[in-house]
């Protein structure tokens, strides 16, 4: 059966750059070679490679598997009546969405400084499924390719321009400990992580003794975990069958779950430096949230394990854990409330969701009505603040290319 005929519009027009903006939630398509070469040679032949199927379809061949991402995550630049959830070939997509020059143009087009991108959806927003290999030797070894990649082509190709996020090793946190101080030596400023690892049958965020190794490493290397709703393989849904629409609907609620679940599993107390950014679950539920675990404190909570730390779950909330807006329009008056060096920016490239190619604009109109310096703190500022970052300086700035 022959591909259908997509089609991919003009390049948009180049944006006036009114803040150096600092996206903390973008995503790519990994290119074919990724993998193979970055394996040990006695298990090259069980690299992720990709194949093209008998329907002409492209996927990615791993542990005897196809592995795919869906047509709305990578619909930028695409019409809306072509958006489709049908897996698309690399020659479809636009490239940015797998090359790092093209990438790099495209930020330009929007004024998008700098990048945090995670994994394409094949792989989960962790690489939960490089990792949860049935062979260890072997998932391990995707994990690193994947790493590699990113430090040495994507984020070396452009190091002003991209936060390099190294995917964590799962199955054993001793081994990934060792993993986020050795990669913390060669730039990495973030791991992604998990929500709910219980979701992959691995011990629960409560175990607070299996995943010590883990905290304690990203808190003494300062490596930044980002959280992306839906990294464990799961988003809150309504009835059966309510589509696509009520589940991306309800992404701030896995957001407001996760931090919950933290807080009181003590994550943030016991490590008081551990920096924790949530991607894609907006600023809207943190208000809600901060007066949730007041109340609670002082009602239900009695009830429950006792809170022995020095700082309430809420001031753990604030201090520890920083939230990203999309377009939160109703949410900005609270901003002082939820901490206004605690707010990022995200854009979401090239997902459905995602404000390309009209960031600049969108948050002109946002930003309309709060101090010029609180809108560049949220733009860009509290990001490269927060992954030790450089904002451009002077002349650092390319010129928009046409």
């Amino acid at each position: 059966m022959p591909r259908p005929n997509w089609q991919l519009l003009p390049d948009p027009e180049p944006q006036e750059r009114s803040y150096s903006i600092v996206s903390v939630d973008d995503h790519l398509t990994e290119p074919p070679d990724v993998f193979v070469k970055r394996f040990p040679a006695k298990l090259r032949d069980q690299a992720p490679q990709v194949i093209t199927t008998p329907d002409g379809s492209e996927a990615w061949l791993y542990r005897d598997k196809l592995y795919r991402d869906n047509g709305m995550s990578v619909v930028a630049g695409r019409p809306r009546s072509e958006w489709t959830l049908d897996p698309l070939n690399f020659d479809e997509m636009r490239r940015s969405a797998w090359d790092v020059h093209a990438r790099v143009k495209d930020m330009d087009l929007d004024g998008i400084w700098a990048s945090l991108c995670f994994p394409s959806g094949a792989w989960g927003f962790t690489g939960r499924a490089l990792s949860m290999h049935s062979d260890p030797e072997v998932g391990l070894a995707a994990i690193r390719a994947w790493n590699s990649w990113m430090i040495e082509e994507w984020h070396g190709a452009y190091p002003e321009r991209f936060i390099p996020m190294q995917l964590p090793w799962l199955r054993d946190p001793k081994i990934a400990a060792a993993e986020i101080h050795r990669n913390a030596e060669l730039g990495f400023k973030s791991v992604s992580f998990l929500e709910s690892p219980h979701l992959l049958k691995l011990p629960p965020i409560t175990d607070r003794r299996h995943w010590e190794p883990f905290f304690k490493a990203c808190e003494e290397t300062d490596t930044v975990i980002s959280l992306h709703c839906g990294a464990s393989g799961f988003v809150l849904q309504g009835s059966p069958g309510g589509g696509l629409n009520v589940q991306t609907s309800l992404f701030p609620a896995g957001a407001f779950c996760a931090a919950i679940d933290g807080v009181w599993a003590g994550i943030p107390a016991l490590y008081p430096n551990l920096k924790i950014a949530l991607s894609e679950g907006g600023i809207g539920w943190v208000p809600m949230a901060i007066n949730r675990l007041d109340y609670v404190m002082e009602h239900s909570g009695a009830g429950g394990t006792p809170w022995t730390f020095d700082v309430t779950p809420s001031e753990a909330l604030r201090r520890n854990f920083y939230f990203c807006m999309l377009d939160d329009p109703a949410t900005l008056d609270q901003r002082h409330m939820i901490g206004i060096d605690h707010i990022l920016f995200e854009t979401d490239f090239p997902h459905a969701d995602s404000t390309w190619p009209t960031s600049q604009d969108l948050l002109r109109k946002r930003f309309a009505g709060i101090p010029h310096h609180e809108a560049v703190m949220i733009a860009g500022g509290n990001a490269a603040r927060l992954f030790r970052h450089p904002l451009p300086q002077g002349d650092d700035w390319p010129k928009i290319t046409p």
